[in-house]
């Protein structure tokens, strides 16, 4: 028997899934505790892509758009909840996934992500008897989001 109460239905909504916090942000506890929500990272972000989220701390909406790790919401965070520690930090470990939704999965071609990866982290490597499969190389993939957006079948999500 499967347990609905684990899915959110008794609750009245789904879980709420794990939020990705601005680029550099530290580990989430002490994110929580260095964070005054005072919003100066969303106003610095110029691509708008932070946005207040569970609890009114900034997290990422990769729905409108990219993170171009331009590194102005650090350099506006007084309180250091967002801090790059070394210079040559990564920004995150999160990478793009495709879900199964993805149009070449379902026989329809599509490099629409792939058009969008300034990285060239997506390739469409050929596939006899139908349309190219995205692959993503999670070397090259710095989870930046560009992808998820113009995604028409939004199947495309960063973790």
């Amino acid at each position: 028997m499967v347990d609905l109460s684990r899915r959110g239905f008794f609750r009245g909504r789904p879980r709420p899934r794990a939020e990705i916090r601005p680029p550099w942000a530290l580990p989430e506890a002490a994110f929580i505790d260095h964070c005054t929500r005072c919003n100066d990272c969303l106003k610095a972000c110029p691509t708008q892509i932070l946005v207040v989220g569970d609890g009114a701390y900034p997290t990422v909406d990769f729905s409108l758009g990219e993170c171009t790790f331009c590194g102005d919401c650090v350099t506006s965070c007084q309180p250091k909840a967002l801090a790059r520690l070394e210079p040559e930090q990564a920004a995150w470990a999160y990478k793009a996934m495709i879900g199964e939704d993805c149009l070449p999965r379902q026989g329809v071609e599509c490099r629409v992500c792939g058009d969008f990866c300034d990285d060239r982290a997506i390739r469409f490597p050929p596939r006899l008897g139908g349309s190219p499969l995205p692959e993503i190389d999670a070397e090259k993939c710095t989870g930046c989001g560009a992808c998820v957006a113009p995604c028409p079948v939004v199947t495309i999500s960063v973790r």
